[in-house]
């Protein structure tokens, strides 16, 4: 027990240590968002569980490969989530705090954002994956974390951008909608659809995929006569295979990652043999793991994403060199997860070397840089709107036979649809609805890329 003298001088001096740690303290939180540290930490966050779990390296492997390639980097081991070490931009060490594992629901991802950001003290965030998740993280970018920046890894929801509208939330890929340009006027002017059925996962990426073609094949004439929607995860689909009326003149399938490859097996097994003319898939159907896992009945079928696989210009063999850092990454080159994490790697690497790796001032020097990027890409140059959402090219593919001594399907790009924006050429705004029943099917004015789409044929 202290004597009452000391006792006195104990309480003084504990007052007087309180005083110092507010200081500190105070000093500290300045620091978030005035610090000149030569350490940037970046969290990088993608799903490993769930339907797009097997993605998680080509994720991963996506940004870490342009931290290799231009920045100095040093892969830790054979896979991307093994780590990387010893990148610098602009004479700054990059310092990768950790890699998130989300399962492609809102609550997991923010979960994952949180230990990556508050508990880990990630400056600046990569992802997520997938279309709940990334509306969740551009909501807690905007309200919880407005001093910290955020690039999209490659979720493709619309509302994260033309809803959310934050400022420091940057998308350098685009959504949904933008990746299914061209799809509706190919089923109705090359395909001869009049009447369709839709059919995908129940949550906001599907909604925004299938609103394109819905918002486009409706354009022109077309009419969708039945959505489809499956809960995201289900592992038996012949319910919903059972729903899907078969007087109409096509089937356009959004379902995604491994839900793709039971969906398409339990349709075959209800109604024989695909039919290239009578079904039509999103981005998920060329997806390289995917076209291997279901091989050759998707031989003919038609789809679409930001991607021209047989490209061989030197932009492209350019960007699958940077890839093969990582070997089993780099085989997925042709895959949009792969490059939408690259994306946003590069995207940040010029930022920052713009700003001298700069992230004082609440990052605002950083996301001004950011907002003027643009990636001249191996499909293409990649700007950004004002509301910081990727306008890009889309490429309508179709999917070719196996070449000599492989079973996996080729792929073979057949238009360019120019400079796609996320209003869909005037389909969408911030007070766009899209959900089980939304857009409504309304003949209109037809997007501007209608009849100008440009014949492609690298050889």
């Amino acid at each position: 027990m202290l004597r009452p003298q000391r006792n006195v001088e104990f309480r003084r001096l504990l007052a007087t240590a309180a005083l110092g740690l507010l200081a500190v303290t105070a000093c500290t939180s300045n620091s978030t968002s005035t610090t000149t540290s030569n350490v940037i930490k970046i969290g990088i966050l993608s799903d490993c569980l769930g339907d797009f779990g097997s993605f998680y390296n080509d994720d991963i492997g996506g940004a870490l490969s342009v931290l290799a390639a231009h920045y100095g980097g040093k892969a830790s081991g054979a896979l991307p989530k093994d780590g990387m070490t010893g990148a610098k931009i602009a004479g700054k060490d990059i310092q990768i705090v950790g890699f998130g594992c989300s399962d492609s629901t809102a609550s997991k991802a923010i979960e994952e954002t949180r230990r990556l950001v508050e508990q880990l003290g990630a400056d600046i965030l990569i992802g997520p994956l997938s279309g709940d998740e990334g509306i969740a993280v551009a909501n807690y970018a905007k309200t919880n974390q407005p001093n910290k920046t955020f690039i999209n890894g490659i979720a493709g929801a619309q509302e994260a951008t033309l809803k959310v509208q934050a400022p420091n939330f940057f998308r350098f890929n685009p959504d949904g909608a933008q990746w299914s340009a061209g799809l509706g006027s190919y089923a109705y002017n090359k395909l001869g659809w009049r009447t369709a059925v839709t059919i995908g996962d129940d949550y906001a990426f599907p909604y925004t995929s299938l609103a394109g073609f819905i918002a486009e094949f409706c354009a022109v004439g077309g009419n969708v006569t039945k959505r489809v929607w499956p809960p995201l995860g289900t592992t038996d689909y012949s319910s919903f295979v059972a729903q899907i009326p078969t007087n109409v003149d096509g089937l356009f399938v959004g379902v995604g990652g491994a839900g793709l490859i039971t969906f398409l097996k339990q349709y075959q097994q209800a109604n024989g043999k695909l039919n290239s003319n009578k079904v039509m898939g999103n981005l998920f159907w060329i997806d390289p793991q995917l076209l291997a896992a279901i091989g050759t009945p998707m031989v003919g079928a038609v789809a679409a994403n930001m991607i021209a696989a047989d490209d061989t210009s030197a932009q492209t063999k350019a960007y699958v060199q940077e890839l093969s850092v990582y070997p089993a990454t780099q085989k997925d080159a042709a895959s949009v997860f792969t490059l939408g994490y690259w994306n946003a790697m590069t995207a940040l690497g010029m930022a920052l070397t713009s700003v001298n790796g700069d992230i004082s001032g609440n990052q605002k020097a950083l996301q001004a840089a950011l907002a003027k990027v643009v990636i001249d890409g191996p499909y293409g140059k990649v700007s950004l709107d004002s509301n910081r959402q990727a306008i890009a090219d889309n490429w309508v593919t179709q999917i070719t036979p196996p070449p000599a001594g492989s079973n996996v399907p080729g792929l073979k790009t057949i238009l360019q649809i120019p400079k796609v924006d996320q209003t869909f050429g005037g389909f969408f705004d911030s007070s766009s609805t899209l959900d089980r029943t939304n857009p409504p099917c309304t003949k209109k004015t037809p997007p501007s890329w209608v009849g100008h789409e440009i014949p492609v044929n690298f050889g």
